[in-house]
């Protein structure tokens, strides 16, 4: 597991701490572990793919997806309210410190913002998100910085706390709305959201529903109106008294796909997916 580290190096080490703690202190009990990745794996080959030579993808650079468990209960909330999610196209958006969205059909992962690793994709709260990669060719020879230089410009230093010059919080980007720098990040964010779920619809070919999640998708009524805004087209048009209100249903009657908003709850899946392992093996002492 320590491999992983470079994918996702602002939550690898501390859930690798947490391994360590439970062995020292309980050597006896095994330990589980639920990969944000796992839900991503049926994509379709294609969609797993880059464009570097093929030797590399041998060696596993491909992209996965991440936030896997918080898609999964989206599906599983929806299915439980009897919603065709296997007959639907539909897009989650998970927005908050980290960013990503899914596109599913028959309610499985076809294709994802999130690749190699948590960077890429949507801008975050302080990741960058889709870059150039020339941008890092330069950065590295041309401004001589070294890599764990750029590491951390990447993963700490970007996203809207580097736009925004001092907060990697949407709530208080929302808050100073005549703050140019905040509402410039805060643009970004929406434009980057906007432009990746259209993309998505092309995956889908349309879509039916768009559910909102995670910290600001799911309590952000103006970020979700800013990247819904000019969708009309998708079918996509929102009830401004209901968004703003924080109905589950935000979505006008006017459009043809519903629009709703959620917390999701990563936690209960990985409960769920525990409670399985442990009706499986009941002898077993798990942690």
């Amino acid at each position: 597991m320590r491999e992983f580290v470079p994918l996702a190096p602002l939550h690898q080490p501390h859930n690798l701490a947490g391994i360590t703690a439970v062995r020292n202190a309980r050597p006896d009990l095994s330990q589980i572990a639920c990969f944000d990745t796992a839900f991503h794996h049926g994509m379709p080959h294609l969609a797993t793919l880059t464009g570097l030579p093929r030797e590399l993808r041998d060696q596993g650079i491909r992209r996965y997806g991440f936030h896997g468990l918080s898609y999964e209960y989206v599906v599983e909330r929806l299915r439980s309210e009897e919603v065709d999610v296997d007959g639907e196209r539909v897009i989650v958006a998970h927005l908050g410190n980290g960013a990503s969205m899914c596109a599913l059909k028959g309610g499985r992962s076809v294709e994802t913002t999130m690749g190699f690793s948590t960077l890429s994709g949507l801008p975050m709260g302080t990741r960058c998100g889709d870059l150039d990669p020339g941008i890092i060719l330069y950065l590295l020879t041309e401004m001589d910085l070294s890599a764990d230089r750029l590491r951390h410009l990447l993963y700490e230093e970007s996203g809207l706390l580097g736009l925004s010059g001092f907060s990697r919080n949407m709530q208080e980007l929302l808050a100073r709305p005549t703050d140019h720098s905040a509402l410039e990040a805060v643009a970004y964010f929406c434009y980057q959201a906007r432009s990746h779920l259209a993309a998505l619809t092309a995956v889908l070919g349309g879509l039916d529903r768009l559910v909102f999640t995670g910290g600001i998708g799911a309590n952000a009524p103006m970020v979700r109106a800013d990247i819904c805004a000019d969708l009309g087209y998708l079918g996509v048009a929102l009830d401004p008294t209901r968004n703003t209100a924080g109905a589950r249903v935000i979505s006008s009657a006017a459009g043809r796909v519903v629009v709703e908003a959620f917390a999701t709850d990563e936690e209960q899946m990985i409960a769920q997916h525990m409670r399985r392992l442990l009706a499986a093996q009941p002898a077993r002492q798990v942690a």
